[in-house]
């Protein structure tokens, strides 16, 4: 079968949407794509790997929503690994956008040492991409093929960092992050083995990362050890499916600590009113104060987990405090409020 032919792909992208109905995928993305929903009227981009998962990704975008095929453009990042074969990668993730006739952008990972790269260092290198395609092409949203697979190394992993709710939601369905970018994440009710098995029955092929079966990162370790270990242990239940429903729990939980938060009224863009905050439950002055952070965005990326710990408890003595903030500025309670002091330079004296 010749899967440059573009009869050979819509056939098959058809096909695969009989398998996965839009009624199978998260329901929170689905009503964000519909009239005045968060992905309503923006120009779409869907990150492009070649990986099953987000081949299966863009084949039902391209079937589910016909009408969004010309304001559609797939992004691929080259982070070029593994030599030739990322290369290949590129080169079936521009067959496949040429034979959808969808819009291909790709940029190959241009790094000034060779050094062995970090997970983080990886992943943030793709999303500079992706903002900056984005950007050009006028683009506020992001699809992604995360699946429940990724929901349960995602927990394990934060598990073990003590995150708190913030980061045991993760990832959601619907995000927006602090470039104003909605991320869209239509697979967190699906698994890896369901979607490799959609694909498989209709013969469509993807591109495999060889690198994922080695143990060089946590999340593969956390894929190839823990969680087959886990299911060792209890060989009849799906533990991926259930650590999703989790997730979908916390975010119940969340979305409640938000909604009460917000009724408050203590948050004032970058000044926390802790008159307003006296003998709130710790949970809700956290979920507040962690609000108050993100206000912040860059200016505050150097407080750690130890010194957040320290901030929240003076926020719940409310006590006069003037906490350093790395090299950026300090955090300030100072007549029952919470500001950010940014520090001035000698040179601007």
């Amino acid at each position: 079968m010749d899967f440059s032919e573009p009869l050979d792909w819509w056939l098959r992208a058809g096909s695969l949407a009989e398998r996965i109905p839009m009624g199978s995928l998260h329901p929170a993305v689905v009503a964000a794509t519909r009239r005045g929903g968060a992905a309503s009227r923006s120009r779409w981009a869907v990150a492009l790997s070649g990986g099953c998962d987000s081949v299966a990704l863009l084949l039902l975008l391209w079937a589910h929503w016909p009408a969004r095929r010309d304001r559609l453009v797939a992004l691929h990042f080259n982070h070029g690994l593994r030599g030739r074969e990322s290369d290949d990668d590129a080169q079936f993730c521009r067959t496949l956008c040429r034979a959808l006739r969808i819009s291909f952008r790709s940029q190959r990972w241009k790094r000034s040492t060779v050094r062995p790269v970090s997970e983080a260092e990886a992943r943030d290198a793709r999303f500079d991409f992706f903002r900056r395609a984005m950007q050009q092409d006028h683009s506020r949203v992001l699809w992604l093929g995360h699946h429940q697979d990724d929901v349960a190394e995602t927990l394990v992993m934060r598990l073990g960092r003590g995150s708190g709710l913030a980061g045991l939601v993760a990832p959601r369905p619907v995000q927006l992050s602090h470039d104003k970018i909605v991320r869209l994440r239509p697979f967190l009710t699906l698994s890896k083995k369901a979607l490799v098995e959609h694909l498989k029955w209709l013969g469509i092929p993807w591109r495999e990362d060889e690198s994922n079966q080695t143990d060089q990162f946590l999340r593969n370790r956390v894929r190839n050890h823990v969680l087959p270990a886990w299911l060792a242990v209890e060989p009849g239940r799906d533990i991926v499916a259930g650590m999703a429903a989790s997730r979908e729990l916390l975010q119940e939980d969340a979305d409640a600590l938000d909604s009460l938060s917000a009724s408050i009224g203590a948050l004032h863009r970058s000044r926390l009113d802790l008159k307003k905050l006296e003998g709130a439950p710790k949970a809700l002055v956290r979920r507040l104060l962690y609000k108050w952070k993100l206000s912040l965005k860059e200016r505050c990326g150097d407080l750690s987990k130890q010194g957040f710990e320290a901030l929240l408890a003076a926020v719940i003595a409310q006590r006069n405090t003037r906490l350093s903030i790395g090299t950026s500025g300090f955090a300030v309670i100072q007549g029952f409020t919470l500001t950010f002091q940014r520090v001035v330079s000698k040179s601007r004296r």
